[in-house]
């Protein structure tokens, strides 16, 4: 692999690691939310908001990695 090939690989391992770490953070202040840790809104929409903060959190820590990986795969060679 040249220089620029690391480089790249480097910054999009980077990407995907960091994406997982924000969907976790995500999910753990979602939960937080739902148990009613912190208040934004009131008892009722704070869960609701708590939920809706999980649900992104799984999709940031679950699905968006392999998407992106999908996205940046070598094409066969012919």
């Amino acid at each position: 692999m040249s220089n620029e090939q690391d480089r790249l690989a480097k910054k999009r391992f980077f990407a995907l690691s960091a994406m997982r770490i924000v969907g976790a953070l995500f999910i753990m202040a979602g939960f937080v939310l739902i148990r009613g840790g912190w208040a934004i809104a009131g008892q009722p929409t704070d869960r609701w908001i708590g939920v809706i903060v999980v649900l992104t959190g799984v999709f940031d820590f679950a699905i968006m990695p392999r998407i992106l990986a999908r996205s940046w795969r070598t094409p066969p060679a012919p």
